[in-house]
């Protein structure tokens, strides 16, 4: 089975390397940049998207790009505790929740690519058109020496917000949407906060602000490497281009009240290596990802907003998704199908559950019951609802403790 795969972020290398584990090795990726570069800022991994990555192997080398968050606290634009939470294998996980930088794992993810399937990333290649075929389609893609035509037996779309294959099915869909929320993201070295292993989110609906480390502490200066995000409505620009670098000092100045005694938020803000501006966009869901022998992946399919930490993990969900119908269905067509039929409805459930702030709904309540603070989260949100929040996001996304940790395995052979 040729299989090409327009993309080689983080969903189409996770791809390929699902699909090489499944005994599919034609498989080839076209990718538009020219060359891979290791861009970007932090990226959670969920415990379910762990246990995908574990199950190909790459266990131990993506646990050495990263931390392992032990909890997540959600706070009130104040500073005050709203819910906190443990996380990974301090929750009852067998797998780790791990906080990455995208770049540092895309690279990771191209390695293994390279070390199991050989030299089949072509990069410079934009898919440029596509014509269906009875038992395939012949992709065009664009490169700087002209127009190159690749038959294949299945084209998925891996390439992300702007998938072009996306675009060539739906040439109405238009542009991202945006919230009117602007994010501005960067890393910073700073003196742990709170544990030292703890995720933080602060705010509400209209401004709040994400860190968790990236590295472990460094003895030699007690600092450790952050990510961060700050997030503020109606401010920036609404261009989706995500390597807009922008000066800190208004940053911080958007948060200069939010000096807390655990955190010094305009400070992280302030000491940035650098920030990278763009606006919190998503795309409506599709009413069908697959038209002949294509379909869509990852951001092609369900660019979402990052509450809830899940785009990654999404990706790596479908990418081992459709390469266990793949190899398993009697059809390509039937296996198409079924990936599908698996991960459309919930994605795009998903969806409507981050533009409703998914289980950062928290704060957003917290803000609306009692903007000015309160004496006891109790009186403002039931213990209750603050668990069911939580759980009802986790079973929606996949990785509720109960379900992930005795579901069949999508590796062939092992269960399904």
């Amino acid at each position: 089975m040729r299989i090409a795969i327009a993309g080689a972020g983080i969903g189409g290398l996770a791809l390929a390397l699902s699909l090489e584990a499944a005994g599919l090795r034609d498989v080839v990726l076209y990718e538009r940049s020219r060359e891979i570069r290791p861009l970007g800022v932090g990226i959670n991994l969920l415990p379910h998207a762990v246990r995908e990555l574990d199950e190909l192997g790459l266990g131990s080398r993506i646990r050495e790009l990263g931390v392992e968050p032990e909890a997540l606290s959600y706070f009130n634009r104040h500073g005050q505790q709203i819910w906190s939470e443990p996380r990974g294998l301090a929750a009852g996980y067998r797998w780790p929740q791990l906080s990455v930088h995208r770049g540092r794992l895309q690279l990771g993810l191209y390695e293994a690519v390279r070390e199991r399937l050989g030299d089949v990333v072509r990069t410079g290649h934009r898919l440029s058109a596509i014509r269906d075929c009875p038992d395939g389609v012949t992709a065009t893609f664009t490169t700087a020496d002209g127009q190159v035509d690749v038959e294949a037996d299945v084209l998925i779309g891996a390439d992300g917000i702007h998938s072009a294959l996306r675009a060539l099915r739906y040439p109405e869909d238009g542009a991202p949407v945006w919230s009117g929320l602007t994010l501005w993201r960067g890393t910073a070295r700073v003196v742990p906060f709170l544990d030292g292993h703890t995720m933080i989110m602060a705010g509400d609906g209209e401004q709040k602000f994400v860190a968790y480390p990236l590295e472990p502490l460094d003895p030699a200066t007690g600092t450790q490497r952050v990510n961060f995000i700050a997030e503020r409505r109606g401010t920036g620009s609404t261009d989706a281009d995500w390597n807009r670098a922008v000066d800190s000092v208004p940053i911080a100045g958007l948060f200069r009240d939010w000096s807390f005694d655990w955190l010094d938020v305009p400070g992280i803000i302030a000491d940035a290596e650098e920030i990278l501006e763009y606006p919190m966009v998503d795309r409506e869901a599709l009413p069908r990802w697959t038209y002949g022998r294509t379909t869509l992946l990852a951001d092609a399919a369900h660019a979402m907003y990052p509450n809830g930490s899940n785009g990654g993990s999404q990706a790596v969900l479908d990418a081992r998704t459709l390469a266990h119908h793949l190899a398993t269905a009697e059809t390509v067509d039937q296996a198409l199908w079924a990936y599908e039929e698996d991960r459309r409805p919930v994605t795009a459930r998903l969806l409507e559950m981050t533009r409703r702030t998914g289980p950062e709904r928290v704060m957003q309540l917290t803000q609306e019951r009692a903007p000015e603070g309160f004496e006891d989260i109790h009186h403002v949100i039931p213990a209750a609802e603050l668990e069911e929040i939580a759980a009802s996001y986790k079973r929606a996304a996949g990785f509720h403790p109960d379900e992930l940790n005795t579901r069949a395995s999508l590796s062939v052979g092992l269960g399904a």
